[in-house]
């Protein structure tokens, strides 16, 4: 027996070594995500992803542009903008052409590459939903859903084909390196964006809670569509609106206390939509600081739609724009740490140093760094003092204080400067106008006389 005792243990120490050898073949260190990737324009992008060998890529909405865009008209029997606008910018598209859409976007020799060595998994925003800014009460959500699914390939039995929603978690890695991934819908159930209702759905919110209370895993990444952290609507409006958690507060604060309730560490977000790429981050929120890096878009970019002389104008644009919760830091290319040329989220887990190291960047269409943020994943976790309260504090705090209250002539100074300088530009306009019709009165008279 006492021979027998040790050979029992060796083979046990064998078995446990072999056995987390194949575990660690499933070690997740690299992950990709991206968002808006027009079917139909150029997607030179995939060649940096591809270099980046991510184990693991995340759509996070506008894997297509479903909808279909009518011009800006001012004038005429379909006016799509101005004050006596008549017909919608936006219109769905038949499923037949949702369809072609897709197939075309599956087709790209990048993107095909990609799939072949990479875990594709990922979730919708409003235009291949179907329809620009829509929610719950888009009709044609249901046949919607199965089209994304068969572009993600998921199985004809998944449980996201049976559900109302396309939500959905993952767990990637061995134990005691595992990465949670938890995607959300935030356009299946969503209430109308003035109407603070609801952004999740019932259901939705009980199996959140749910995967959020499951077991610990040591990084969760949630996957947004729309911007968690960041509100830009409240310090652009009366100029431009986006879509984002901020726009809908009651809901914002209920995700961020259920993670608190969760006691989960190691919690940080992804999203798109916003047609460039920033980090946020946010102190006041869980107990511990909370990241959501923004990743818009593969292919559509604020500075690709206009001329290339006014890429300046948008840089100091967003400079200009009051953002509390943009994480300012010397890995950003521009002094404004937003990025609006093509780009792709990226994160790089480095489980062999001690703390575990994470490295979340915004990259560019060469994959080169546009926005860096290195955080150690031992910051993110609860402490045991309770997380601070905005309510309380005075005065203004970086990554804390909302967006919303901030003084008005911080918040609007984006609105007061675009007005300011269309005043401007309408006075030198007139007064340049008043003394051409006077040129032209003084020449009238002198030739009368003559």
């Amino acid at each position: 027996m006492s021979l027998w005792r040790p050979a029992v243990v060796f083979l046990s120490l064998v078995v446990a070594l072999v056995g987390e050898g194949k575990s660690e073949e499933g070690l997740v260190t690299r992950i990709a995500f991206g968002s808006c990737s027009n079917q139909s324009a150029p997607q030179p992008i995939w060649d940096a992803i591809l270099d980046f060998d991510p184990q693991v890529f995340i759509w996070l909405g506008d894997n297509i542009y479903g909808d279909i865009r009518r011009p800006f008209r001012l004038f005429g029997k379909e006016r799509t903008i101005g004050p006596w606008k008549n017909v919608p910018r936006f219109v769905p598209s038949s499923q037949q052409e949702m369809e072609n859409r897709y197939r075309l976007a599956k087709s790209n020799p990048g993107y095909s590459r990609l799939r072949e060595n990479t875990k594709v998994i990922g979730t919708w925003d409003d235009h291949d939903f179907g329809l620009n800014d829509a929610g719950k009460e888009f009709s044609r959500k249901v046949a919607n859903q199965q089209l994304m699914l068969d572009f993600l390939d998921e199985p004809i039995d998944s449980p996201r084909r049976k559900q109302e929603g396309v939500y959905m978690s993952y767990t990637f890695g061995p134990f005691g390196r595992q990465v949670k991934v938890i995607l959300l819908d935030t356009r299946y159930h969503r209430d109308p964006l003035s109407s603070d209702g609801s952004m999740l759905g019932a259901a939705q919110w009980a199996w959140l809670e749910k995967e959020m209370k499951g077991p610990a895993t040591e990084i969760t990444i949630i996957g947004s569509s729309i911007q968690v952290l960041s509100n830009l609507s409240a310090v652009t409006s009366p100029l431009f609106s986006s879509e984002s958690w901020g726009r809908f507060p009651t809901e914002r604060e209920r995700l961020f206390m259920l993670i608190r309730k969760s006691k989960r560490n190691g919690v940080l977000f992804i999203s798109g939509d916003v047609h460039f790429g920033e980090i946020s981050r946010y102190d006041c929120g869980i107990g511990y600081p909370l990241y959501d890096i923004t990743s818009s878009g593969l292919t559509q970019a604020v500075e690709k739609a206009i001329p290339w002389p006014l890429h300046f104008a948008v840089r100091f644009l967003a400079w200009f724009t009051p953002n509390t919760m943009r994480a300012m830091s010397h890995g950003c290319r521009y002094r404004s740490c937003t990025y609006s040329q093509p780009n792709f989220g990226a994160i790089q887990i480095h489980w062999n140093e001690n703390p575990v190291k994470l490295g979340i960047e915004v990259r560019d269409i060469n994959g080169h760094s546009a926005a860096t943020v290195n955080v150690s994943l031992s910051d993110l976790s609860m402490r045991s003092a309770a997380p601070e309260d905005t309510a309380h504090l005075e005065g203004y705090h970086r990554h804390c204080s909302l967006e919303v209250t901030l003084p008005w002539i911080i918040r609007y100074r984006l609105a007061i400067l675009v007005f300011s300088a269309l005043i401007v530009c309408s006075i030198v306009l007139l007064t340049l106008a008043g003394l051409a019709i006077s040129l032209c009165l003084r020449c009238t008279r002198k030739n009368k006389l003559e």
